[in-house]
C-alpha cells in the first residue's frame, strides 16, 4: 500500500461524522460494527505500512551516518597523505612527495563524494521524517477514533437494550389496559352478589315455608278448641268459654 493511499484512507476515516452516519443508517448498530471493522483493518494496514516507511527512513539515516563518517575518515587520510608528501618534499624526495600528494588528492575526492552523498540524502531524510510523523499522528488519531467508535457502539447497544426493555414494559402495560382487570373484577363481584342474592332468596323462601307450617299448627289448634267447646255444649256444659270472668 502506497503512502498516498494510506493518507487517503486515514483522512477519510478521520473526517467521518459518526453521529451523522448513525442518524442516516437504517441499522446504526450494524453500521458501527462495520466502521469498527474498517478502522481495525485500516489501522493494521497503516501500522504495517508505517513500520516499512520507518524502516526505510532508518536505512537512509544509517547510510547518511556512514557517508558522514566516510567523509571524515577520507578527510583525515587526505591530511595525513598531504603531510607525508610535504615531509618527503622537504627531504628532497620529489617522487615520494608526488606519490603522497596524489594519494591526498584521491582521499579528498573520496571525501567530496561522501559529502555529496550525505548532503543529497538530507532532504530525503527530512521528507521521510515528516511523512513518518504525519503517519504516526494519523495512526494515533485513528486509534482514538476507534476507541470513540467502540464506546459509541457500547452506548448504542445499551440504549437499544433499554429501549427494548421499555417497549416490552409498555406493551405489557398496554395489554393490561386492554384486558381492563378492574372490569373483570367488577363482573366477578356482580356474579358473587347475584349468587348471594339467590342464597338470600332461598333462605327467605325456606323461612316463609316454615312460617306457613307454624301457621297451620295454629289453625289446627283453633279447630281443636272449637271441637272441644262443641262437645261441651252437647254435653250440657253451656256456652261458657275457656276464659273465666
Amino acid at each position: 500500500m502506497t503512502k498516498q493511499s494510506i493518507f487517503g484512507r486515514i483522512s477519510t476515516l478521520l473526517r467521518a461524522n459518526v453521529n451523522a452516519l448513525i442518524d442516516q443508517a437504517e441499522d446504526p448498530q450494524k453500521m458501527l460494527d462495520q466502521m469498527v471493522r474498517d478502522f481495525t483493518n485500516s489501522i493494521a494496514d497503516a501500522e504495517a505500512a508505517i513500520a516499512e516507511t520507518i524502516g526505510n527512513l532508518r536505512l537512509l539515516e544509517d547510510d547518511h551516518r556512514e557517508d558522514v563518517e566516510a567523509a571524515r575518515t577520507w578527510g583525515e587520510k587526505a591530511i595525513a597523505a598531504s603531510r607525508k608528501g610535504d615531509e618527503l618534499r622537504t627531504a628532497g624526495d620529489t617522487a615520494g612527495a608526488d606519490k603522497f600528494d596524489n594519494l591526498a588528492k584521491v582521499a579528498l575526492g573520496r571525501q567530496i563524494s561522501a559529502e555529496n552523498e550525505a548532503r543529497a540524502a538530507e532532504p530525503q531524510i527530512a521528507s521521510q521524517t515528516q511523512v513518518v510523523d504525519q503517519l504516526k499522528s494519523g495512526l494515533n488519531g485513528m486509534k482514538e477514533k476507534l476507541v470513540q467508535l467502540k464506546n459509541k457502539r457500547s452506548e448504542l447497544v445499551a440504549r437499544a437494550k433499554t429501549a427494548d426493555a421499555q417497549r416490552q414494559v409498555h406493551d405489557a402495560v398496554k395489554s393490561i389496559d386492554i384486558l381492563d382487570p378492574t372490569s373483570e373484577l367488577g363482573r366477578f363481584e356482580d356474579k358473587i352478589r347475584r349468587e348471594e342474592a339467590v342464597v338470600r332468596g332461598q333462605a327467605e323462601l325456606a323461612a316463609s315455608s316454615l312460617d306457613a307450617q307454624f301457621n297451620e299448627l295454629d289453625d289446627l289448634g283453633e279447630l281443636t278448641e272449637v271441637d272441644a267447646r262443641l262437645a261441651a255444649l252437647k254435653a250440657g256444659g253451656g256456652s261458657q268459654g275457656a276464659i273465666s270472668g
